[in-house]
């Protein structure tokens, strides 16, 4: 069955819901849904009393470490954490609590080719089991491509069955985002995920424009139970009125009387 995996998405240190594709470095353009007045190791408590493991702390530009350690002291082996890993810091990133750290940009050159030797040097500080891959991406021509430094970027890095192919021997689990309909609540990209649903050699999860029960359905029906999925900003705990999180915690624990507000 598809998993909801829980986020805690950090922003100048505060949890926060963006428009993914508006997060530009000088922060003109950005769209914010939510801002919480609830800290992010809050968060991670109640994911940890309600048995929600596997979901990700993103840290979303400089500011964010105190608050992401905050989260992974909360539950210990609980959450993956992603933003900035490098092979320098990833060991330290696990030390503090992380079950695995979340990987994109640092795998890419500044002209977006993909660096073998980066990957093999994460894997070489903490191992392919505690590695996931952010293959995060942007429709273009014919398909996906990678988008790195805050989705700003576009690699060269298609997303297809190949690319999974080869990634997967160096890696424990991926992370896709389709960022253009991140925190827009306007529904999945159908066409990734079918795409991807039909690739289920590792475990995935799957973010991007959820914004009811039924989406999570069909991405459980479109990946035959293998691909989990991520609610962001509609969802009630961040400021959503679509989706109620206790809905998706009974759902997971198999009860019914689901309803979206």
């Amino acid at each position: 069955m598809t998993r909801f995996r829980p986020c805690i998405d950090l922003h100048g240190g505060r949890v926060k819901q963006i428009v993914g594709g508006t997060l530009t470095q000088d922060g003109v353009s950005l769209r914010t849904n939510f801002v919480s007045d609830r800290g992010a190791a809050w968060y991670a408590d109640l994911y940890r009393r309600d048995g929600l493991s596997g979901g990700h702390v993103i840290k979303l530009g400089p500011g964010n470490d105190h608050a992401a350690r905050e989260a992974l002291a909360a539950w210990p082996g609980g959450l993956q954490v992603g933003g900035g890993m490098t092979p320098e810091n990833a060991e330290e990133w696990i030390s503090a609590g992380a079950s695995h750290v979340i990987v994109t940009s640092c795998l890419f050159d500044a002209e977006g080719t993909l660096r073998m030797d980066r990957l093999k040097d994460l894997v070489s500080a903490v191992g392919a089991e505690r590695l996931v891959l952010d293959l995060s991406c942007r429709r273009v021509q014919g398909g996906w491509a990678v988008a790195m430094n805050r989705w700003q970027t576009l690699t060269e890095l298609r997303v297809t069955a190949e690319t999974l192919d080869v990634l997967a021997e160096h890696c424990a689990e991926f992370l896709i985002h389709a960022a253009d309909v991140e925190g827009l609540c306007s529904g999945i990209d159908r066409e990734l995920v079918e795409m991807l649903g039909n690739w289920r050699r590792l475990p995935m999860t799957y973010a991007g424009g959820i914004s009811r029960i039924q989406d999570i359905d069909e991405i459980d029906a479109l990946s035959g139970g293998t691909m989990d999925a991520t609610v962001g900003s509609a969802l009630d705990l961040f400021g959503g009125g679509l989706i109620r999180y206790g809905d998706l915690v009974a759902r997971q624990r198999g009860k019914s009387g689901m309803e979206t507000v």
